[in-house]
């Protein structure tokens, strides 16, 4: 009875093993990406830790896909409460190029990614495991991206709190939002990837409810 005990449980632990390693295997690798959407966000609402935290973000979900190690950057801007003044989004991400997981170009350089030429849309703003945000029309919808920037990724003026409180806050301020599924055929200030239209408020539920889950986008700065 001992040894019949012994062997199930072997072979139970051997199973377990074989069903890690095969998932293991089956996680998607993009080693050479250097441009994602979060596929999840800090669940936090606004509150992303600061730029440091949402950093960090962005640098653990890249490391799930063997992209970690590239120094990866929030596409976040903050206004001059921030300490050390202003931050613009567009001076945080690097010189580019940027692909996405599949290996498609969105930009080729800071200008390319801040004109009507770059290639973002719902089929190339891909998360880190190369999937597609869910847009408009689908349920749930989360095209909404935290950048707190406006379209030229420029910080907004003092006086607008468009940053969460400089992603520090849920409960503050609101957020600039950009849409994923930006639609390149039009230019509308309605399609634009980064300065879209506010939040409600910084809540997570807010979020949710304006159309999105908290999510932001990533660029390898290195």
């Amino acid at each position: 009875m001992k040894t019949k005990l012994h062997v199930s449980i072997l072979a139970a632990s051997a199973f377990v093993a074989l069903g890690a390693a095969a998932n293991a295997q089956q996680a998607p690798q993009a080693p050479n990406m250097t441009f994602f959407v979060t596929s999840v966000g800090l669940g936090k609402g606004g509150d992303l830790g600061g730029l440091a935290g949402a950093d960090a973000h962005c640098q653990q979900l890249a490391a799930t896909v063997g992209a970690g190690g590239k120094t990866w950057r929030a596409y976040l801007s903050t206004n001059a409460a921030n300490p050390g003044g202003p931050v613009n989004a567009r001076d945080r991400i690097g010189k580019g190029p940027w692909q996405n997981a599949k290996g498609v170009v969105i930009a080729k350089d800071v200008d390319d990614l801040h004109s009507p030429n770059n290639n973002l849309n719902q089929q190339t703003a891909l998360t880190e495991r190369g999937t597609m945000i869910a847009g408009v029309g689908m349920t749930p919808n989360w095209h909404d991206a935290l950048t707190g920037s406006q379209a030229d990724g420029r910080a907004w003026p003092a006086n607008l709190n468009l940053t969460c409180n400089n992603w520090s806050s849920s409960t503050f301020g609101s957020a600039m939002l950009g849409h994923i599924d930006r639609n390149p055929k039009t230019t509308e200030f309605s399609q634009s990837w980064n300065a879209t239209h506010m939040s409600r408020s910084c809540s997570q539920p807010d979020l949710i409810a304006t159309g999105g889950n908290g999510l932001f986008y990533c660029f390898a700065a290195q």
